[in-house]
């Protein structure tokens, strides 16, 4: 693994957001790195964009990624992933939701939502580590669409095994034992699945 490996997650409020970062925080500790975390939680309670950053490290003295340094995104949302774009560092391994939610000046007819086209364009011109996941179809699929941000957190876990970004103590294990212990127990067993499903997208599309 790299010395340090800086994260950022962006999704609206209600997507799960926050949760998926404690999760990876603690992954990160469970792995014996250090972390921290930094969040910018913005309109959440309104739908709003929501941020949080992490960082992984033998040594980590803050929890604060700047533009350009970051090494995985993690993108509940497609508008959400655009917005956050210049925040990433050549090359880095990105995960990519595929769900639309409107902000209210699409809705209104102020902006059009940027096609899928656009956003493929985008990205292709920064990294090639890029995986599109249907998180809410996975999560659906398996009986609760509410999964979806454990899904996405399957499919990160396997890219960055797959892009050299994973260590010693990051198997799938250490990040199913951190998520078993941060869901309530009745859900334990379809967080599992939907971990593993997310796991499995990787390099589907």
């Amino acid at each position: 693994m790299k010395e340090t490996i800086n994260f950022l997650l962006a999704g609206v409020g209600g997507q799960g957001t926050i949760l998926a970062s404690d999760v990876l925080v603690n992954v990160g500790l469970a792995a014996g790195y250090e972390a921290k975390q930094a969040e910018v939680h913005g309109m959440s309670q309104r739908g709003g964009s929501v941020t949080s950053a992490v960082r992984w490290g033998r040594k980590v003295h803050s929890p604060l990624v700047g533009a350009g340094e970051v090494d995985v995104l993690l993108a509940f949302e497609k508008l959400e992933a655009l917005r956050n774009l210049v925040q990433v560092r050549p090359e880095a391994a990105v995960v990519i939701n595929n769900q639309v939610i409107e902000p209210l000046t699409v809705i209104s007819g102020d902006q059009v939502y940027p096609s899928d086209e656009v956003l493929k364009q985008a990205f292709a011109r920064v990294t090639s580590h890029v995986e599109y996941v249907d998180g809410e179809a996975i999560a659906a699929s398996l009986g609760n669409h509410r999964a979806a941000n454990v899904v996405l957190l399957g499919a990160l876990s396997a890219l960055m095994e797959r892009d050299g970004l994973s260590g010693p103590g990051l198997g799938a294990e250490t990040w199913l034992a951190v998520i078993s212990e941060r869901v309530p127990q009745k859900y334990v067993e379809l967080n599992r699945r939907a971990f593993q499903a997310g796991r499995e997208a990787v390099g589907r599309n």
